[in-house]
C-alpha cells in the first residue's frame, strides 16, 4: 500500500504538491493498475469494511497491480477528495468507493468528471437511464449464505429459540433474516427466531442490549446483520450461547460457540475486475451473485458445530450453488398474508421488493 504523509482530504497545492504528484505519476507509469480502496470505517472491525478489505488484500498478490486504501472516510464531500487525490496523485484507474453512501452524488459526479476511470460501487444503484457508463455495481447475495447458516442453526438448538439482531427494516437485511428462518424450518420445523432490530447499521450499545435480551428470553443461538458483529458474537460468547457470523470471518471471537458465518467474497470481483482492466477489457456495469460466481462463502466451522451440522450445512450450500432455490412456496409473512404460491428463484428481482418477515420470524419490520 501506497503511503503519504499528508492526508488524502487535505489535497496538495503548491511546490510541495508538484513535486509529490510528480513522484506518485511515476510510481502510476510504473504500474499497469492502479486501484483505489475506499471504507467507511477501520479495517479491521470484523465487518463490512473488514470483508472488504480482505477482498483488497487479494488484490496484492496479482502482478502488475497496486492498491491504494484510505479507511474510516465519511460519506462526505470528503470521500470526493479522496477519489481525486487517488486519481490525480496515484494515477488509479479504478476505484472502489465502498459505503452506501458514497455513490449519490459524490461516485456519480466524479465518474462524470473522469470518464477514462472505472468506479464500481457494492450496491445495485446503477442505472443505465441516469448514469455515467464508467460507473457501476457489484452486489453478492448474502442471503445464500445466511440460509446455510440457519440449517446449521436449526441443528444446533436445543430450546428450539434462535435470536436474530438487524439493523434496519430494509429489503437486504430482511432477505438475510427470511432466508436464515428458511434454512432453519428446513432442518428444525419446531425451531422460531426472534428478531429486534436496532435501527442503525452501527449501534454497539444497542447490539449488545439486545443480545442479553434474545439470551435471557431463552435463545440459545444467535445470528445478526449489522455492519460488524463483533459485539454481537463476543457479548452472546461470553453469555454461553452459539452464533452464526456476518459479513466476515469472526470465529476466533467466539472460540467456544462459533457454528459458522455467512462472509462477502468482494474478492472475487476485485481481482476479476483488476485483471479485466490491465487486459483492456470492459467492465461490466452490473455483476451480481452468490455461490455460484464464488462471491458469498461461509466461514470455517468452529468448535459451536456438531457433525450433523456441518454435514447439513455443506450439502445445502453445494444445493444452493447448483441452482436449487431457497424461498420455496407458498410464501406467507408471520402476519398471515400469502406473498405467493410458488417458490422465489435465487435471483428473482423481486427479492428486491421483501418488505416482510416470513412466517417462523417473531418480529416487526415497524
Amino acid at each position: 500500500m501506497t503511503q503519504h504523509a499528508l492526508n488524502r482530504r487535505g489535497f496538495l497545492a503548491g511546490a510541495a504538491g508538484t513535486a509529490i504528484l510528480a513522484a506518485s505519476a511515476r510510481r502510476a507509469m510504473a504500474a499497469e493498475t492502479v486501484v483505489g480502496m475506499i471504507y467507511v470505517g477501520p479495517r479491521d472491525d470484523f465487518g463490512w469494511n473488514q470483508a472488504h478489505a480482505v477482498g483488497a488484500q487479494a488484490l496484492k498478490d496479482l502482478p502488475g497491480v497496486t492498491v491504494v486504501e484510505e479507511e474510516n472516510v465519511p460519506e462526505s464531500v470528503a470521500v470526493s477528495k479522496t477519489m481525486q487525490s487517488m486519481i490525480e496523485l496515484d494515477g488509479a484507474s479504478l476505484i472502489f468507493a465502498t459505503s452506501f453512501g458514497y455513490f449519490d452524488p459524490f461516485m456519480v459526479e466524479l465518474a462524470a468528471k473522469y470518464p477514462e476511470v472505472q468506479f464500481r460501487h457494492p450496491t445495485s444503484l446503477w442505472s443505465a437511464d441516469k448514469h455515467p457508463m464508467n460507473l457501476g455495481g457489484y452486489f453478492c447475495y448474502i442471503e445464500q449464505a445466511h440460509y446455510v447458516n440457519g440449517v446449521a442453526a436449526g441443528l444446533s438448538t436445543t430450546s428450539n429459540k434462535i435470536g436474530f439482531v438487524g439493523a434496519k427494516p430494509i429489503s437486504v437485511v430482511l432477505r438475510n433474516i427470511n432466508a436464515f428462518m428458511m434454512g432453519v424450518r428446513s432442518t428444525n420445523p419446531d425451531a422460531k427466531v426472534q428478531l429486534i432490530m436496532t435501527g442503525e447499521w452501527s449501534l454497539p450499545v444497542r447490539e449488545a442490549e439486545s443480545v442479553n435480551a434474545l439470551v435471557d428470553a431463552g435463545c440459545d443461538v444467535i445470528a445478526c446483520h449489522v455492519d460488524s458483529a463483533k459485539v454481537v458474537i463476543e457479548t452472546a460468547e461470553a453469555r454461553g450461547v452459539k452464533t452464526c457470523g456476518h459479513n466476515a470471518d469472526q470465529s476466533s471471537l467466539a472460540p467456544r460457540g462459533f457454528i459458522t458465518g455467512a462472509e462477502l467474497k468482494w474478492g472475487t470481483v476485485y481481482k476479476q475486475y483488476a485483471q479485466m482492466i490491465s487486459a483492456g477489457e470492459t467492465l461490466p456495469n452490473v455483476n451480481e451473485g452468490g455461490f455460484d460466481k464464488d462471491m458469498v462463502a461461509n466461514s470455517p466451522f468452529g468448535a459451536g458445530a456438531s457433525e450433523a451440522a456441518r454435514k447439513a450445512a455443506t450439502e445445502a450450500a453445494a444445493r444452493i450453488k447448483a441452482g436449487s432455490p431457497i424461498f420455496l412456496g407458498p410464501i406467507v409473512t408471520n402476519t398471515g398474508e400469502v406473498i405467493s404460491q410458488t417458490t422465489m428463484e435465487l435471483y428473482d428481482p423481486k427479492l428486491w421488493a421483501m418488505d416482510y418477515l416470513l412466517d417462523g420470524v417473531e418480529g416487526s419490520t415497524i
